[in-house]
């Protein structure tokens, strides 16, 4: 999925540049970008595009380059909205 940025976020862009959110590395900088300096509106839209399941696994990924608070934020979020995985008996 190719996708315009936000100037805002992303200042350190070509105007002309689409972001491909199916390369890992793209999605991992998109989504640091937007949960870290976005806006509610950034973080909503964020939502909108990425399905949770794959969110939370970038995120998961993420997490050592996060502030503190930010993943705390989002552990939580998570630890709330997703269905914790049965254990196969």
């Amino acid at each position: 999925m190719k996708l315009p940025f936000n100037r805002r976020l992303f200042w350190f862009l070509k105007d002309e540049t689409k972001l491909d959110l199916e390369k890992p590395a793209v999605l991992e900088t998109y989504v640091q970008q937007v949960i870290t300096h976005g806006k509610t509106s950034d973080v909503k839209a964020l939502l909108k595009i990425i399905k949770p399941i794959k969110l939370k696994r970038t995120i998961d990924h993420l997490k050592g380059f996060l502030p503190k608070e930010v993943a705390k934020f989002w552990e939580d979020y998570f630890g709330s909205t997703l269905p914790t995985p049965k254990r196969a008996s």
